[in-house]
């Protein structure tokens, strides 16, 4: 290398702004260039050691010029099919769907469809939408991608089960469950699943070890009627009031607990708890129900009927709001209005039987046998294990004049139920005005003996008695 080139300053990216001296190994000054962030500085040995050494042979070789400054690494660029994930969830949070939408296609044309966040969030939306088999495709695209992702699992099993196709979610349920993974959601939603297909046993167990790794309202109210399904209403409520005690402010669960408790005879509880849910949502239709149907089991029909309107103007499809109000009606003697709402709630609900049960006692009273007898029979046919609609039967059978199928309504249901003393009582009026005396007094003898053996006589209709009373009398004469 010649001395010329030796001393040539070398190129910089950084534009000079200043030229200072330097000194060389033989004393003679070049110009270098200066940045323009830091002064000129000297490079030439002033005491601080001697000049480099001029590895080329060429005397008067200047030092090695310094190396020059590295630019900042620039952040890295992420993939194409990712980098709009960020602005896909913020849409989607805002429920911003229509601009959510362009991004996810957007960013699914650009990864050719291999942008798992996309299809994620794209089933959902699809999803919200109502189209579910959809929805179900997208999330099994995103699972392929990621097999490893237990989000898209469940999101899944949610597809199927809402499909109604609740074996094949329970089996992606046990699937993500052997990884090995505690979730919540996993074992509560294969409870829900268990309960829908019936087996009520794995639903009870799935639902404890859902309670036992998060506590949720949802957990508690689902287990509650998987044991009510068992039959094992001790449990239920026993269920019910933790999860009352977890969350006093639940509506549902107060609800469900007052209804478990009128079940039981427990009227004062329950109306408390009615009264509790209604001061949390004054709207809620079950616990109006509820409070309604206890004032009115206490004949104060006008305070009931209020509660009922309130609860029409929320749900006026309830079958049970319009069987409540017409049996309202029917308490205060206002057959045709009672008449008209069961008949309503009828239209609702074809298939409960206890409403053609109250239009075949509505129909008695306004002494309609030949109605009373269609809508009776229709309540057994529906629930055959009733006692008192072969007992009702019997007497629209007798008003008809046929005796003997009367007999066979009433021995069916004194066999159904043989502690009620008002099916002997009937039984007895009936023979008595088929003036069959002697199997009338038979059957008030039974009537007298069934009244003996109840453990409350205070709870006994006063009318049953005084009708009893007649009919003793009535049947003595005749006898004599």
């Amino acid at each position: 290398m010649s001395a010329a080139e030796a001393e040539a300053p070398p190129s910089y990216d950084e534009e000079p702004v200043a030229r200072g001296p330097t000194t060389t190994a033989s004393g003679r000054s070049v110009a270098t260039a200066v940045p323009a962030a830091e002064p000129p500085t000297p490079t030439a040995a002033l005491g601080s050691g001697p000049a480099p050494e001029n590895t080329s042979g060429a005397t008067g070789a200047t030092r090695q010029p310094r190396r020059r400054q590295r630019k900042a690494k620039a952040a890295p660029q992420l993939p194409s099919y990712e980098r709009r994930n960020w602005l896909i969830h913020l849409a989607y949070v805002r429920q911003d769907f229509e601009t959510c939408e362009k991004l996810v296609q957007a960013q699914l044309t650009e990864s050719h469809g291999l942008c798992e966040f996309a299809l994620y969030v794209q089933g959902l939306i699809v999803r919200q939408r109502g189209q579910i088999q959809q929805s179900l495709d997208l999330f099994q695209q995103a699972m392929h991608l990621n097999p490893n992702n237990i989000e898209y699992a469940k999101q899944v099993a949610r597809s199927l089960f809402l499909m109604g196709r609740h074996l094949a979610a329970l089996e992606v349920y046990e699937q993500t469950a052997d990884l090995g993974l505690k979730d919540w959601h996993i074992f509560h939603n294969q409870g829900v699943c268990h309960s829908h297909l019936g087996n009520f046993g794995a639903a009870e167990k799935c639902f404890r070890e859902a309670l036992a790794l998060y506590k949720h309202d949802n957990t508690y109210i689902q287990l509650s009627k998987a044991l009510l399904k068992k039959g094992d209403q001790a449990a239920a409520l026993q269920v019910l009031e933790d999860g009352f005690r977890f969350s006093p402010e639940n509506t549902e669960i107060m609800t469900t607990l007052g209804l478990l408790h009128l079940d039981n005879g427990r009227t004062a509880r329950a109306f408390e708890l009615f009264g509790a849910a209604l001061s949390y949502d004054p709207r809620d239709t079950k616990a109006l129900l509820g409070a309604g149907f206890v004032i009115q089991s206490a004949e104060d029909y006008d305070v009931a009927l209020i509660k009922y309107r309130v609860s029409a103007v929320h749900t006026p499809d309830s079958p049970e709001l319009w069987n409540n109000i017409g049996l309202c009606f029917f308490g205060k003697g206002k057959h045709v209005a009672a008449i008209a709402c069961l008949k309503r709630a009828m239209y609702f609900a074809p298939f409960e039987w206890m409403i053609p049960f109250n239009l075949g006692l509505v129909h008695l009273n306004t002494k309609q046998y030949a109605s009373a007898f269609h809508y009776l029979s229709a309540a057994v046919n529906l629930k055959p294990d009733f006692p008192h609609s072969y007992m009702l039967l019997g007497v629209a059978l007798s008003h008809l004049g046929d005796l003997h199928n009367a007999q066979a309504a009433f021995d069916k249901a004194i066999k159904l139920n043989s502690t009620d003393p008002s099916f002997y009582l009937n039984y007895a009026v009936i023979l008595f005005n088929h003036d069959q005396r002697q199997q009338a007094a038979k059957q008030l003898s039974l009537y007298e003996r069934c009244v003996g053996k109840l453990p409350d006589k205070t709870g006994l209709d006063a009318r049953l008695q005084q009708r009893a009373e007649k009919l003793g009398a009535a049947i003595h004469l005749g006898v004599n």
